[in-house]
C-alpha cells in the first residue's frame, strides 16, 4: 500500500480536539501522526491546502437494498455513493429480501461488502423475524454474527412487549435498539405532513403524534428495561422535547437526525421556489414524488427545532437514511410513490448549506459524522485521526459549488427533490483504509 501524506489542510478531529492546519501521514493502511511539515521520501502528496481534512464519515442508517432489491441499489453502487459523500463506513439496514434476521443473510452481506464494497459496511440485523413484528429475531445468533444493531426499520415495533422484550435481551449483549417510532394506525392513509401545506395540495396528512406517540412508549419501556433505545429519524420538536428531558432523566436514550429533515420543509412539496404563500399558484414541479418520505418532511417549527437540537446536543448524530428507488416507485402520483430519499452523495451538501448561512459550525457537523456515531457504536477504531486506527479519510472542499445532477449519481436511486439545485461544499477526495476510492 502507498505511503500518503495529506499537506497543509485544515484538519479537524473533534474525538482528539484537533482544529488546526497540519499534515497527515497515512502508512499500510494506518493514520500514522498528524503534525506539521510532515516529510516522507517516496510518498504520494496529497495538496489539501484550503481545504479541510476530517476522519471519514460514518452513517449509522443506510439502505443498500441487497440482496433482494438490485433493480434499487446494490452493495456496490451503494458504497461507492456513499465514497463519493465522504462516507466511509455504512450501516445497512436489514429490511432486504430476505430480510436480515438470519447469520445467513448477514454473512452474505459481509461477504458482498467484502468483495464488491468500496467502503466499510457494518449490517444491522432485524429485530423481528422477518420483520412482521410478531416474534424475536435470534438476537444472539445477529449478535455473532457481528451485526452493530437491532431494527426493524420501516416496519415500527408496533407490540410494546416485543419491544419490552428486545431492549431487555440488547442491553444484555449491549446493541442499540433501532426504531423507526410510527404509530401506524394514526399515519394510517397519510401522504405527507399533516399541516396547510397538505390541506392546500388536498393530500392527507401525518400528524406529529404518529412519531410522537411511540417515542415516548419506547423512553418509557427504555426506563423500564435499562435497555438503549436509539429514535432514528427524529423529526418533530415533541420528539426531541421527550429525548431531552429522558437524556436529563438518565435514561438510555439516543436519537439521529438526517439532511433533508434539517434543511428541507413540507414547502418543498409546493414546487421549487414556493413562497410560502398558502394561496399562491402552484409551481409546474408540485406534487414532486422525490419529496416523499418517511417521516415526512415537516413544518419551518420542526426543521428549526430540528437544527437547534443539534446544536443543543440533544440529538446525538446526523444519519442519512439513504433510500433509493427505482424510477417505477417514484415515477407515479404522489400518493403512490414510495417513501425516500437517495442522498449518500448530497448529505453534505445540504448540511454544508446550514454552515455557511451560520445555524450550525463545520467542526460540530464533522463530530455528528463521525465521533458521535462511531461512540454509539463502541467504536474506538473508526471515527478518528488517531494513531494506529484504519486511515480513513475525507477531504473537503467547503466552497465548490456544483449542481446536483441526477445522472452523475452513483447510487441507482436517482429520487432526490434537490435535483438541479445549486450546492456549496463537496467531498472532494475519500480514502478508506489508506487507499483513494474516490
Amino acid at each position: 500500500m502507498r505511503t500518503l501524506i495529506i499537506k497543509g489542510g485544515q484538519v479537524i478531529d473533534p474525538k482528539n480536539g484537533l482544529n488546526k492546519t497540519a499534515d497527515v501521514l497515512i502508512e499500510d493502511g494506518s493514520i500514522i501522526g498528524v503534525d506539521a511539515g510532515v516529510n516522507k521520501n517516496g510518498a504520494e502528496i496529497i495538496d489539501a491546502k484550503g481545504k479541510v481534512v476530517c476522519p471519514g464519515f460514518i452513517d449509522l442508517h443506510c439502505h443498500l437494498r441487497e440482496p433482494g432489491f438490485e433493480y434499487k441499489e446494490t452493495i456496490a453502487t451503494g458504497t461507492l455513493a456513499a465514497a463519493r459523500g465522504g462516507f466511509t463506513t455504512v450501516c445497512a439496514m436489514p429490511n432486504t429480501d430476505p430480510v436480515a434476521d438470519s447469520r445467513a443473510i448477514v454473512d452474505f452481506v459481509l461477504a458482498k461488502a467484502a468483495d464488491q464494497g468500496v467502503v466499510r459496511v457494518l449490517p444491522i440485523g432485524a429485530v423481528t423475524k422477518e420483520s412482521k413484528g410478531t416474534e424475536l429475531a435470534e438476537l444472539g445468533e445477529l449478535a455473532d454474527a457481528q451485526v452493530v444493531g437491532f431494527s426493524d426499520d420501516g416496519h415500527p415495533v408496533r407490540d410494546a412487549n416485543i419491544m419490552r422484550q428486545a431492549l431487555l435481551y440488547a442491553s444484555s449483549i449491549g446493541l442499540p435498539v433501532i426504531n423507526h417510532c410510527e404509530v401506524k394506525s394514526i399515519s394510517a392513509g397519510g401522504h405527507m405532513n399533516e399541516g396547510w401545506v397538505a390541506t392546500r395540495l388536498g393530500l392527507k396528512g401525518i400528524p406529529n403524534s404518529a412519531e410522537a406517540i411511540m417515542v415516548a412508549r419506547d423512553i418509557e419501556l427504555a426506563e423500564l428495561t435499562g435497555g438503549h433505545v436509539h429514535i432514528a429519524h427524529a423529526s418533530t420538536k415533541g420528539t426531541i422535547d421527550m429525548v431531552r428531558r429522558a437524556k436529563e432523566s438518565g435514561i438510555n436514550v439516543t436519537c439521529e437526525v438526517t439532511p433533508h429533515h434539517l434543511t428541507i420543509t413540507d414547502e418543498a412539496i409546493m414546487g421549487h421556489g414556493h413562497d410560502g404563500d398558502p394561496y399562491g399558484q402552484l409551481k409546474d414541479d408540485a406534487y414532486d414524488p422525490n419529496a416523499k418520505v418517511s417521516p415526512p418532511l415537516r413544518a419551518r417549527a420542526d426543521v428549526e427545532a430540528m437544527v437547534s437540537a443539534l446544536k443543543e446536543g440533544v440529538i446525538d448524530l446526523i444519519a442519512t437514511d439513504h433510500a433509493p428507488h427505482g424510477t417505477v416507485d417514484k415515477q407515479t402520483t404522489f400518493a403512490d410513490a414510495a417513501n425516500g430519499i437517495s442522498n449518500l452523495e448530497t448529505a453534505l451538501g445540504s448540511l454544508m448549506s446550514l454552515v455557511h448561512l451560520k445555524n450550525i459550525d463545520l467542526e460540530g457537523v464533522i463530530e455528528k459524522l463521525t465521533v458521535a456515531p462511531a461512540r454509539l457504536l463502541g467504536r474506538d477504531d473508526i471515527g478518528s485521526l488517531s494513531p494506529g486506527t484504519p486511515a480513513d479519510v475525507t477531504i473537503i472542499d467547503t466552497e465548490a459549488e456544483w449542481v446536483v445532477e441526477t445522472s452523475q449519481f452513483a447510487s441507482k436511486g436517482k429520487n432526490t427533490p434537490l435535483a438541479g439545485a445549486t450546492m456549496r461544499g463537496k467531498a472532494e477526495t475519500t480514502i478508506y483504509n489508506g487507499r483513494i476510492v474516490t
